[in-house]
C-alpha cells in the first residue's frame, strides 16, 4: 500500500504537510516509536528522502526497554537511522515534583538536549515532533508549550490530522505500529505530586512487562505506594478475576516490589491523573 490509497481528504492534508517540509534541508524527528512520531518520521522521508531525516530517541529511566527496542524496529522499517539522546529530566526538581506540568519539563529537557547536543553535530536545520490535531486541543499536553519554546515543528497538527487520520496513514504506509496502543512514558503512572523516582519507574516497568508476558495487551500499572492499580481493556477484566491469571498477575506485581494488586473496573483511562487538575479547554 502507499499514500495513493488514502481517501481524498487525508491525501489533501498529507500533500500540504509534504509541501510544508520540502524546504527543510535536514530534519530531526523527536521519535518514540508510537504511531504519531512514526507517521511524522515516515512522511518526512516521503518529503525529503531518508538521507535528510534523522530519528531522535530520548532515552532515560522513564522509557521502558520494550518501547526502546520497538522504536528501533520501526525506524529500521522506515529506513532512517536512530540517534539516542540521553535525557536527564530526573535531575530537574520540577520534574521530580510531578505536578500537572511534568510533561513540560520532560519535553523541555528533550528539546534542550537536542538543540545543544544534536542539531549542530548532525547538521539539522529543523526539528519536528508528533503532536496531532487531537493533542493540540487537549489541556493536558504541556509538552506542547516546550515545543513552542524551542521552535519545534508539529506537522501533523498543522495539517489538521487527528489521531484517526494518523492511524489511517500509518496503515496506508504499512507501518508496524499502525495499530499500536498509546504508550505514555512510565512517569505517567505515578499520581501527580507524588515524587517521580527511578525506583518507582523501575517497579512500574517490571510489573507491566511481566503482565504483558502473561498475554495481556494494552494496560497501565498505576503506582500508589504499596498498591499497584491495574488498568486493562474492559474485555480483559473477566480473565483477571479468575484463576490462573489472577494468581499469576498477583505474583508478577509482588515480584516487581508492590504488596497489593488492585484492578480498576473502569479500564484504561488516558489522562486520568492530569485531566481532573487542568480542566477542559474551550473550543
Amino acid at each position: 500500500m502507499s499514500l495513493t490509497s488514502l481517501q481524498p481528504e487525508d491525501r489533501r492534508a498529507v500533500d500540504g504537510l509534504l509541501q510544508g517540509l520540502t524546504g527543510t534541508a535536514r530534519l530531526g524527528v523527536a521519535f518514540s516509536g508510537g504511531v504519531d512520531s512514526s507517521v511524522t518520521l515516515a512522511l518526512a522521508v516521503e518529503a525529503l528522502g531518508p538521507d535528510r531525516v534523522l530519528a531522535l530517541l530520548g532515552v532515560s529511566p522513564s522509557l521502558a526497554s520494550d518501547e526502546r527496542a520497538a522504536a528501533h524496529r520501526v525506524a529500521a522499517h522506515v529506513g532512517v537511522p536512530v540517534v539516542e539522546v540521553p535525557t536527564f529530566e530526573g535531575d530537574r526538581p520540577d520534574y521530580r515534583r510531578n505536578g500537572p506540568d511534568r510533561c513540560f519539563h520532560c519535553k523541555d529537557e528533550l528539546f534542550e538536549r537536542i538543540s545543544q547536543d544534536v542539531v549542530s553535530r548532525y547538521g539539522l536545520t529543523a526539528v519536528a515532533y508528533g503532536e496531532n490535531a487531537d493533542d493540540a486541543r487537549r489541556p493536558d499536553r504541556p509538552g506542547s508549550r516546550a515545543a513552542t519554546a524551542h521552535a519545534v515543528l508539529r506537522p501533523l497538527a498543522d495539517a489538521g490530522l487527528d489521531k484517526a487520520a494518523v492511524r489511517r496513514i500509518a496503515r496506508a504506509l504499512e507501518l508496524p505500529c499502525a495499530d499500536k496502543p498509546a504508550a505514555p512514558c512510565l512517569a505517567s503512572r505515578i499520581p501527580h505530586f507524588s515524587e517521580v523516582s527511578p525506583e518507582k519507574l523501575a517497579q512500574v516497568e517490571a510489573a507491566e512487562a511481566g503482565l504483558r508476558r502473561l498475554g495481556l495487551g494494552d494496560l497501565r500499572v498505576r503506582h500508589h505506594g504499596d498498591v499497584a492499580r491495574l488498568e486493562v481493556a474492559v474485555e480483559d477484566l473477566p480473565a483477571l478475576v479468575s484463576d490462573p491469571l489472577r494468581e499469576q498477575a498477583i505474583s508478577v506485581v509482588r515480584a516487581a516490589g508492590f504488596r497489593f494488586l488492585a484492578l480498576d473496573l473502569a479500564g484504561i483511562q488516558s489522562g486520568a491523573f492530569t485531566l481532573p487538575l487542568v480542566g477542559v479547554r474551550e473550543g
